[in-house]
């Protein structure tokens, strides 16, 4: 049962990290009048909602300062958005949509609607909330991600006879090489 177990968790594991690589392949390609995808949520949420500070944009679209600024100059390049300094603070920045922006966004107000329906359309409302709970959990998963990774590096290098996995210590004498299959098909790190 382990064995399946594991390896169930290899293909799950092999299939999301590729899943997320082809997602962004595709999602790369795409330009929309000289805009990228994450650029087009930009217009769409400033013809919507009207000016966002720059830095409350950046983390309610999960994007770091540099991807801002460079998403940022592209759209002021393409005059479809500007950024301004508010007289009440000038430490902050403000982007707000042109007239032209607005009427880009008219003409491709639909390529959201077309990114959703082309990934999600075919499957049940009970299928799509069973993967929005997945999608939560491994989402949820990934805050910690980085940081038990680099702790079981440091054991590993420090050679500790037990390394933590999950919050349970594991002997070393089950880790060894023999334990794992000869042929990994799923593992590509």
């Amino acid at each position: 049962m382990e064995d399946t177990r594991k390896a169930s968790m290899e293909e799950a594991d092999w299939l999301f990290r590729r899943m997320v690589r082809k997602f962004v392949k595709e999602r790369d390609k795409i330009l929309v009048e000289g805009v990228t995808l994450p650029g087009m949520m930009i217009i769409r949420k400033l013809a919507e909602q009207g000016e966002q500070r720059l830095g409350e944009l950046a983390g309610e679209m999960d994007l770091t300062s540099g991807a801002i600024t460079a998403l940022c100059d592209r759209l002021e390049e393409l005059g479809y958005a500007v950024r301004t300094r508010p007289k009440e603070d000038r430490r902050a920045v403000v982007l707000s949509i042109t007239e032209k922006g607005r009427e880009m966004f008219q003409r491709n107000w639909n390529i959201g609607e077309r990114c959703i329906s082309v990934l999600f359309d075919s499957f049940t409302e009970e299928e799509l909330r069973q993967q929005t709970e997945f999608y939560r959990t491994i989402y949820a998963k990934l805050e910690h991600f980085s940081q038990s990774i680099l702790q079981l590096a440091e054991a590993n290098a420090a050679g500790h006879d037990k390394v933590p996995q999950s919050g349970r210590e594991k002997p070393a004498a089950d880790r060894n090489a023999d334990h794992y299959p000869k042929k990994n098909n799923y593992l590509s790190y």
